[in-house]
């Protein structure tokens, strides 16, 4: 009877031993160095928000330079509200079936993609329910609130994900780009327009207070 025990218990050790060698190892969808530049290159663009918008007064907050250009408090506010575009676009594209056949059509790398969003010599108009006025925001702090929010939870989504970021892709108006790159769009856009706060800051028009 106990050599009997004895060998049940080794039978049933080999056998956990043989079914946990056996389990394959979970695929990482990002590489470490793209997941760890996501969310740097997310982090250092919030950061440029934050500081461009530290301290400033109402006064300073509203003005504009000409009236036709916007003021801090705009820019924030369609920061925040493409942001969430942009984020709905890419979950939406997740949920449809990858599709790397497409892959071939892209034609920009990451770094390209941050370089045409962030250039502020080639200007363009963005769509009706982009503009700040049509936002849902009601103040500075609205705006800030969700943009706050929403970056903090694409940073952890970027941190965790396994979904297939690269080989799942979509349509914009000027190519093809992945979900990675879509969520790279997001960090380059902010700056984007974090430039645009800077140069409204520079005006020689800009309150001192």
């Amino acid at each position: 009877m106990k050599k009997l025990l004895f060998f049940s218990f080794v039978f049933m050790g080999l056998s956990f031993i043989s079914v946990k060698d056996t389990v394959a190892p979970v695929k990482d969808t990002l590489s470490k160095k793209e997941r760890e530049y996501a969310v740097k290159f997310l982090k250092g663009t919030e950061n440029d928000v934050l500081n461009k918008i530290k301290g400033l007064s109402e006064a300073q907050l509203n003005f504009k330079p000409a009236p036709d250009r916007w003021s801090v408090e705009e820019c924030l506010k369609h920061i925040a509200i493409t942001e969430q575009a942009l984020w709905q676009m890419t979950s939406g594209t997740l949920k449809e079936p990858a599709n790397p056949d497409k892959r071939g059509e892209i034609k920009m790398t990451d770094e390209q993609l941050i370089t045409m969003i962030e250039d502020r010599t080639k200007k363009a108009q963005t769509k009706d329910e982009f503009k700040p006025e049509n936002t849902p925001y009601k103040s500075m702090d609205d705006a800030l609130t969700s943009f706050k929010s929403d970056r903090e939870k694409l940073i952890d989504y970027v941190k965790s994900t396994q979904e297939d970021l690269r080989n799942h892709v979509a349509t914009m108006p000027f190519g093809m780009l992945d979900c990675y790159q879509l969520i790279i769009f997001i960090g380059a856009h902010s700056n984007r327009h974090a430039q645009q706060m800077a140069e409204v800051m520079a005006d020689p028009g800009f309150p001192k207070n």
